[in-house]
């Protein structure tokens, strides 16, 4: 059984959001919520029986005009919230996740993940990677690679431990959707892509981040990260007219009501815009894809206690909204 979410007063920033939802037994439809918890049918309010989110951010630019008409006084029927299942807001064709984009954060992973054999102080190793952060950002080389978008889950869903995943990890992330088709656009260009954003929870299992059999190779992030439900993703978009700064919204995690991440998109070092740019030097970005723009310090690995069965993860951003997923361990088969 998933986790629900809480009662609040105002879900989101601006004057609506974007949901995919479902009626109990009946069909995931596109909606329009608004921030006091009504639900318009988007199906109904557009007349397109067969219509999704990733539809409307197809076509973002005219239907966002449509979409504020609707969520103004004399807007069609609405509905309760209460009333429907949440599910991840979009189906991406595409999903681009980032690492080492927090420099406090790569700060603590660098200490955590000691090389076999390397006895050196915490300090000096504090200080290579700070060094090491510095170098990045004055090369302008963001980190970007591929997840599955199958490893995506509804941002109320419990999120299945696999057996072989011995350092379940969280990772609280700001993402970014793509609303218009995005390739080789430069840094100035990239925010004109985004519809908006929403939150995502790139869990990471630590233990498998790095192939033991072959060293030589690097990170394994097919193993480590796209196992199903390991990225929790919603609960809403909110467009971006309503986010007034990206560069400056506050990531919350708390584990079982405990904060374990506290931190502002401020400590990133690349901004979206740089992020989305840099991923389309080399990709077409494409309507509904996100990409990850990486988490902040205060992961597991950090306070030497990882995910577990019964685990209840309660994450927000600025307004975005919160998610709230419960952990289960996987039944050995």
């Amino acid at each position: 059984m998933s986790v629900k979410p809480e009662a609040a007063s105002a879900l989101f920033a601006g004057p609506f959001a974007l949901a995919t939802l479902s009626a109990p037994e009946g069909a995931a439809f596109p909606a329009l919520v608004t921030p006091d918890a009504q639900v318009i049918d988007l199906r109904d309010a557009l007349d397109d029986a067969g219509l999704s989110v990733r539809d409307l951010l197809n076509d973002w630019e005219a239907v966002l005009p449509r979409l504020s008409a609707l969520a103004g006084a004399g807007a069609p029927r609405r509905a309760p919230l209460a009333d429907f299942r949440v599910h991840a807001p979009v189906e991406p064709r595409q999903v681009f996740q980032s690492g080492a984009n927090y420099r406090q954060h790569v700060i603590d992973l660098h200490v955590a993940h000691r090389a076999p054999g390397d006895d050196r102080p915490e300090e000096e190793r504090r200080a290579e990677a700070a060094e090491i952060m510095d170098r990045r950002a004055a090369e302008d080389l963001p980190y970007v690679f591929i997840g599955l978008p199958s490893a995506i889950t509804g941002p109320y869903d419990d999120v299945v431990l696999p057996t072989w995943a011995e350092k379940p990890d969280w990772e609280l992330e700001l993402a970014a959707v793509i609303g218009r088709p995005a390739h080789q656009v430069s840094v100035e260009e990239a925010l004109d892509h985004v519809a908006g954003y929403t939150i995502a929870n790139d869990l990471t299992d630590r233990a498998t981040v790095f192939r033991r059999d072959m060293p030589q190779i690097g990170t394994d992030w097919l193993r480590s990260k796209n196992a199903p439900g390991f990225t929790p993703l919603g609960p809403w978009i909110v467009p971006a007219a309503s986010v007034a700064d990206p560069g400056d919204l506050r990531l919350t995690l708390k584990l079982n009501g405990e904060t374990m991440q506290d931190e502002s998109t401020q400590d990133m070092l690349f901004s979206v815009a740089r992020m989305v740019s840099y991923a389309s030097r080399t990709a077409r970005l494409l309507p509904g894809d996100l990409v990850l723009t990486g988490s902040p310090a205060g992961n597991g690995m950090h306070w030497g206690r990882l995910l577990r069965d019964g685990d209840v993860m309660d994450a927000s951003i600025t307004g975005l909204g919160a998610q709230r997923t419960r952990c289960v361990a996987e039944v050995a088969r």
